[in-house]
């Protein structure tokens, strides 16, 4: 369970360099109907790789080799924005394996929920193991 905090959602807002006041104050984010602090969208990265991308390296029946991964591509389903509060999971599914020209192709999904089921968004990702 990952417990989402207003500095956490400023921290990863100045890194990425986004001034939105509804990252940082809970007044603008009110006034925009939300209940608190909002996260940018990609703030979800931080629990996709912390808890989905972990535990598809850590199988070892996989096989994965880290040392050859690279991304491939990256989207995002939100139900709503991730806010100070939450306490998330995340389920990791592995949607689809597939091998072409000596590369094999991972399509992973993490379904990201607060911690009474709701579901926040689904993370998808896919995941290039190049050949060795």
């Amino acid at each position: 369970m990952y417990q989402v905090g207003r500095e956490k959602i400023r921290e990863f807002a100045d890194a990425i360099g986004d001034p939105q006041p509804m990252y940082r104050d809970a007044d603008a984010a009110k006034a925009a109907g939300h209940p608190d602090v909002i996260a940018p969208p990609t703030f979800v990265m931080v629990l996709f790789n912390s808890y989905a991308l972990e535990a598809v390296v850590r199988d070892e029946g996989l096989g994965l080799h880290y040392d050859r991964m690279v991304h491939g591509d990256m989207s995002f389903d939100y139900a709503r924005p991730v806010q100070a509060g939450d306490r998330l999971a995340v389920t990791t599914h592995i949607d689809e394996i597939m091998s072409r020209a000596g590369n094999d192709f991972l399509i992973l999904r993490a379904d990201i929920d607060t911690a009474d089921g709701e579901r926040v968004v689904t993370a998808k990702a896919q995941l290039v193991v190049r050949g060795e």
